[in-house]
Parts: C-alpha cells; structure tokens; sequence
C-alpha cells in the first residue's frame, strides 16, 4: 500500500466528538482549497458512523457551497432524518469557520430481492495493463518545463488509466476532443471487507475525472487554458457490491455546457461488465 492511499485511509477515519458530530482534516499539502471528493467521501463516512450495520447506502445528493480551507479541519454535523423499516436518510453538513462549505443527503437501504435489469452496457476498451499511468502520460503532456510537473508527480491514492484522450492532449491537438471520457481506476491494495469503505472511495474518486470530460470537448485544460471551475453539485447512486481494489471502468461523457456550468454524467462498471455506480455532477468553468 503506498502513502498516498495510507493518508487517504487515515484522512478517512474521521474523529467523533460528540454524538453525531464529527471532525476530518485534510493532507498536509499547499493546495487552494479541499478536494471536493475528500469532502463528499468523509461526509459520507459520518453519515454511514450513524446508521445500522445491515443497510448500505444507495444514493447521495451533494451541494458544494464553499471552497474547503485546508488549514483547518472541517467538522460535520449529522441530521438523523429518518430511520424507517427499510430505507435510512441522513443529512451532513460540513462546516468551517462557522458556515457550511458542503451538505448531503444520503440514504441507506437493507438488502431484500427486487426486478432486475441493465439497459447501460460497459463501452468495448482496452484493459487497464496495457495502459501507462495517468502520472506518465499527463508529464509527457505538460513537457519538460512546465511547473505543473511537480502536482503531476505527487503519489496518488488512485491508479487511474486513459484510455481516451487527456485534457491537455485534446488542448493541443484539435483532433483529440470529444465529449466522452474512459478511464480504468482501482485502489492499488487489498483493502477490508467492508461495503461502506469501498462505496466511500468510489465517490472519493468519482470527482477526479469526471469535470475533465467537459473541459474535453473545447480543448480546455487546468493549467494550460485560463479558467477557473469548482464543482457546484454531485449525486451518486449505487446499484450493487464492488470492490474499489479491482479494475473498474469509469465511463463518462458530457451531454451539455453553457452559461458558465457545463454538466457530465459517469457510469462505474465492474470489469465484467456489471453496471456498479451512476453519477452526475454540474460544475461551474468560466473562461476568460
């Protein structure tokens, strides 16, 4: 397990100090703001602290509100809105210098049989191992001389693979853009067996790419076009039990952008094809 994933696991293990009321910090890095996937998935860890062991969680809601200082830890409160027969809801709020940064609904549901079926179909891609590293592939991009080349290089929790075009490769060759983004990721170590991690780090990791994909279609990209984003909301569904330390395909396209927001959908498949994770999120991208 390398230390990248070690300090996301830790950063994951949130402090209780009071009932229902929990503290997170953040790594200690210069960064701008909080990573908005730390934010979701460690309010996702205090909603999951509050509810019965026998229900998964099925769906999450998300506002970003504020950017997240990384200074200072962030403190989430619990709302127990709901406890009923079969469904759960929780909401979080993440707070810092007294004002919500972040809130989220989540609900959590006991496992009985239902119809099944799966209209979405698992995009034909080539495997994960035939595939450089995201690092490798974004450093070429950058070039030799590109001060980014110091963020591309720090370790990551995630082994995320390309299998379409990055932003910055689409930034300089016209011909590479396109609204559809296609990446195989997992947790490069044997993680427990604990349903609620693996959903955790799903969403920890739905928020790295998935912005990507509108920046994709113009030919924009952080760093070398100038603009500014956040990520304004983000909803999630689960469908079935993954692991997030297999292969999992993150298929993702962009259907819509426009008025300073731009709009991008994923799906998670499982390598065998199995639909796991949905999600949507808006972002705001303004250019100047």
């Amino acid at each position: 397990m390398n230390e990248a994933l070690k300090e996301l696991l830790d950063l994951l293990d949130l402090e209780q100090i009071e009932l229902d009321i929990f503290r997170g910090r953040s790594p200690e890095e210069r960064i701008q703001r909080v990573f908005g996937g730390q934010v979701a998935a460690q309010a996702l860890v205090a909603a999951g602290r509050t509810v019965p062991g026998d229900r998964n969680v099925h769906s999450l809601h998300a506002y970003f509100i504020r950017p997240g200082d990384p200074a200072i830890p962030i403190v989430y409160n619990v709302e127990r809105v709901r406890d009923g027969r079969s469904f759960t809801t929780r909401r979080v709020v993440a707070i810092q210098h007294g004002k919500a940064i972040f809130t989220m609904s989540a609900s959590f549901h006991v496992t009985e049989p239902g119809v099944e079926h799966q209209a979405a179909t698992m995009p034909q891609v080539v495997d994960p191992e035939g595939l450089p590293p995201f690092q490798d592939r974004l450093l070429r991009a950058v070039g030799a001389d590109s001060p980014l080349r110091e963020w591309v290089s720090r370790p990551r929790p995630v082994d995320a693979r390309y299998v379409t075009p990055l932003t910055w490769e689409a930034h300089r060759d016209p011909e590479l853009r396109g609204s559809n983004t296609n990446v195989w990721f997992r947790y490069d170590a044997e993680l427990p067996d604990d349903p609620l991690l693996h959903v955790v780090l799903a969403a920890y990791a739905s928020d790295f790419t998935l912005v990507d994909t509108v920046l994709l279609t113009h030919g924009l990209a952080w760093g070398a076009s100038n603009l500014s984003g956040a990520s304004l909301d983000h909803a999630m569904w689960f469908h079935r039990p993954f692991r997030v330390d297999e292969w999992m395909l993150y298929a993702q396209e962009s259907p819509w952008s426009g008025a300073a927001r731009g709009l991008a959908k994923g799906e998670m498949f499982t390598r065998s094809g199995e639909l796991a994770v949905s999600v949507v999120q808006e972002a705001m991208i303004r250019v100047r």
